[in-house]
């Protein structure tokens, strides 16, 4: 099985994967963090025939339904922590500023441990780090928290 990354300028990023069976199933994270859930026909697999809007706690939800080797929240002295991806769009105010900028864990509590980029990974960021546009934060913090630094980092 292959997953394929598709930019969608201005939406969002579409993922898409065909099972062994040959059916064609995609995920739509768009730019303000909402994600839906394509499935398409076995004969026209470029035709959706239903697509689910999920929230980002039923997509965390259903993630660890499918995950084979589960990864609930981690537990820590009471406090459930969540593990996020977060895009960096274009609409961003903090595309091209640093990490610093953000203020995320003086503002949210949430952690950004890690960036992605399409030339590599970038763990454990410094303040100091500049985003860019296409970047995927990793951040971890309370659900709360990390939904709050998603808005944030939108731009709302």
């Amino acid at each position: 099985m292959t997953t394929r990354r598709t930019s969608l300028p201005g939406v969002g990023t579409q993922y898409d994967f065909a099972t062994e069976a040959g059916r064609h199933v995609s995920v739509v994270i768009h730019n303000d963090g909402r994600r839906f859930l394509g499935f398409y026909g076995l004969e026209d697999p470029d035709a959706c025939v239903l697509s689910v809007p999920l929230t980002s706690e039923e997509a965390t939800a259903l993630a660890h339904l499918i995950d084979a080797a589960p990864t609930d929240a981690v537990r820590t002295d009471g406090i459930d922590l969540v593990t996020e991806h977060i895009p960096v769009s274009a609409r961003s105010p903090y595309s091209g500023h640093l990490l610093g900028d953000t203020r995320a864990r003086t503002r949210t509590g949430a952690s950004i441990v890690a960036v992605l980029r399409r030339t590599g990974a970038h763990p454990s960021p410094g303040p100091d780090f500049r985003f860019a546009t296409g970047d995927t934060l990793v951040a971890v913090g309370t659900r709360e928290g990390v939904d709050a630094l998603a808005e944030i980092i939108a731009g709302g």
